[in-house]
């Protein structure tokens, strides 16, 4: 039987280790993205560091509390079996018998062991000098010089009447522990001060501290856990509703007018969605009313250009036989002929503009795909533009070092696209050559339309593919446009899934580049020709710097190879 998880099983260890690092990216997009999971991981830190400071906190005052409770028990325990001790030396009679002192001296000993919680003692003359009757220092259960500091010695014979504690590692078998030495001078009769001390082990009162320590870590961390499960669960009672509300609202906006959010209860998350549906519901209806209205307009555009259609043919032909025969006429009647026949001219291809746009708006345009070269489709276009070039005196020039091999797409339409270009190139460039350029690469083909002449203003340059808008109403046409020809040109560039964009620049010219997918029906790279042309001067017209030879159409039509400057 095949493993569970047979991907993950094979992953080899070069992959898990390119998961573990791309770990900080995923939480940093995860905290970017998540409302639960960001709230949850501010209240578990927030949460995590207020009972740390609270645990620290409480561990060092029960340490305290603790150290001080048997600090003061050893103390009050070392004093009392002292006191007994000194009782029992002042009670007993002597006189100078060395072996009666030292028998004292064991009965006070055993007074000590007997009254103290301790069986750590010893004892040490202060006075150093020879002595028949002194009995001998003595130590019990490991407490030696060594566990006893200078310091502390140097107080206990400092003064006899005053009792001192130090903070020790008693050594014991197992290793040493934290304990209390406590030290008092010992009057011995007929011999002098003995320094006492008693060593108390501190160990129970570590291990109690160290189980109050471990239980409040414990409980601290159950606690931490606890709060991120009940956030966790608050969160989700209401980033949920959120998440459907986002979700929705983002259906609404991709178009699905009909999503509403379902509404439960009466609290403020009802009161939102009631809200958000009725908010929809408005937008739905204006919409639809809008839609409409665009429909009503859509088919008053087209019913008009249709009823306009047989009036125009049959005014055009009465103009064009009334131009005919203008030169019978008196000058000022031959004028009025020739302007009718120009402006018939005109009232018909605005006609056919509004039509092609009604379809557009109607969304009943289709292609038609036939594979074609758009070097070759721009060279047919400048022939056909040729005679109005001469007419202008503009030079056209085609640097084609691509776009050669066949791509699928509308040939009428994409014609249609380079003549509105290249005639508002001659149309607004002031004589000066234009250059166009074909290139391609393996993602798209593309054309750029470059003309030389005043170029436009950085705020018409976004308004220049309108409807019936003009960078200045002011200049008159000769080619006498009607104002949408870059509009369909731009929805003929789309309907391909390409791209028409533009550059302008006071003073540099114009540039238009159309882009063509070669295939899926959408650009996902840039452009093989920039919209930038990069150029910084219009001197550059007569040396245009082309380094390499390039292809170029000359007046009689026919391809010439040329290097730079041609």
């Amino acid at each position: 039987m095949p493993p569970a998880h047979p991907v993950a099983a094979s992953r080899p260890p070069a992959t898990v280790w390119r998961d573990w690092r791309s770990w900080p990216e995923s939480l940093t997009n995860l905290w970017r993205r998540s409302l639960r999971f960001r709230t949850i991981l501010v209240t578990l830190a927030l949460t995590a560091l207020a009972i740390l400071v609270a645990g620290i906190w409480m561990a060092l005052a029960i340490q305290n509390d603790l150290f001080q409770a048997r600090k003061d028990q050893v103390l009050a325990d070392s004093l009392r079996a002292t006191e007994a001790a000194q009782a029992t030396l002042d009670a007993a009679a002597v006189q100078g018998d060395g072996i009666q002192i030292q028998n004292l001296m064991n009965s006070a000993r055993a007074t000590l062991a007997e009254r103290s919680s301790t069986d750590m003692i010893a004892a040490f003359r202060i006075d150093r000098a020879p002595s028949q009757l002194a009995p001998q220092d003595f130590t019990t259960s490991g407490l030696t010089e060594d566990v006893i500091s200078e310091g502390m010695r140097e107080a206990v014979q400092s003064d006899p009447d005053q009792q001192w504690w130090q903070s020790v590692a008693l050594p014991i078998e197992g290793g040493p522990v934290p304990g209390i030495v406590v030290g008092q001078q010992l009057e011995v009769p007929d011999v002098g001060g003995y320094e006492l001390y008693l060593a108390y082990d501190l160990g129970a009162a570590s291990q109690t501290l160290g189980f109050v320590q471990l239980t409040l870590w414990v409980v601290g961390g159950s606690l931490v856990l606890l709060i991120g499960a009940i956030s966790w669960f608050v969160l989700r009672s209401v980033t949920i509703p959120i998440g459907e509300a986002a979700d929705t609202s983002a259906r609404l906006a991709s178009g699905e007018l009909g999503v509403r959010l379902a509404v439960r209860g009466e609290d403020e998350l009802a009161t939102l969605g009631r809200s958000f549906n009725a908010m929809a519901d408005s937008i739905e209806s204006q919409i639809k009313e809008l839609a409409d209205l665009s429909l009503v307009q859509q088919r008053f555009v087209s019913d008009v250009s249709h009823e306009l259609r047989t009036p125009l043919t049959t005014i055009r032909l009465a103009a064009d036989m009334i131009n005919d025969q203008r030169a019978e006429f008196d000058p000022a009647t031959a004028r009025a002929a020739e302007l009718l026949n120009a402006q018939v001219q005109r009232f018909e291809t605005l006609l056919t503009d509004l039509l092609e746009i009604s379809r557009y708006d109607a969304g009943s345009v289709q292609l038609e795909l036939e594979p074609t070269s758009l070097a070759h489709l721009a060279e047919d276009v400048i022939g056909s533009m040729q005679p109005l070039a001469e007419q202008h005196g503009t030079d056209i020039r085609l640097v084609a070092p691509g776009g050669y091999s066949p791509v699928e797409m509308d040939p009428r339409r994409v014609r249609r696209i380079v003549r509105n270009l290249l005639g508002n190139a001659i149309e607004h460039g002031e004589g000066r050559p234009i250059v166009i350029t074909v290139d391609s690469d393996q993602q798209s083909v593309a054309i750029g339309v470059r003309d030389y002449g005043l170029g436009m203003k950085p705020e018409d340059v976004g308004r220049v593919f309108d409807r019936f808008w003009r960078a200045d109403p002011s200049r008159t046409r000769t080619i006498g446009g009607t104002g949408l020809g870059l509009s369909i040109a731009l929805g003929d560039a789309k309907l391909h899934g390409g791209s028409l964009a533009v550059w302008s620049e006071l003073g540099r010219g114009t540039n238009f580049v159309l882009t063509l997918p070669r295939q899926d029906g959408r650009l996902s790279v840039a452009s093989p020709i920039p919209a930038d042309p990069g150029d910084d001067s219009i001197a550059a017209v007569d040396d245009l710097g082309l380094t390499q030879p390039i292809e170029v159409l000359t007046l009689d039509g026919q391809w010439d190879s040329r290097g730079g400057g041609s």
